[in-house]
């Protein structure tokens, strides 16, 4: 029977997870500092409403954070598994 994380998913996992920690980071980053690209306008006085929508970003790499220890552990696990031996 085939393990139900193989190693495969796991490495496509940690893979995706940092991407996303990267991009959304950058984004968040963007937001939380007004960046004028992000808020439309550095007039604009709802840069409070900026602030939130980082803080919800951020939130979103928290969970991905939590996604790559996830899977950084399955990938651990499954590169120590050995398979069935027949002698």
């Amino acid at each position: 029977m085939k393990p139900m994380f193989s190693a495969g998913y796991a490495w496509c996992c940690i893979v995706l997870s940092v991407f996303a920690i990267v991009i959304l980071s950058t984004i968040g980053a963007l937001f939380s500092s007004g960046h004028e690209t992000m808020v439309g306008s550095i007039n604009d006085p709802e840069l409070s409403e900026a602030k939130n929508v980082a803080h919800t970003i951020f939130g979103a790499v928290v969970v991905y954070a939590v996604f790559l220890v996830f899977c950084a552990g399955q990938a651990w696990l499954n590169s120590r598994q050995r398979g069935v031996q027949l002698q």
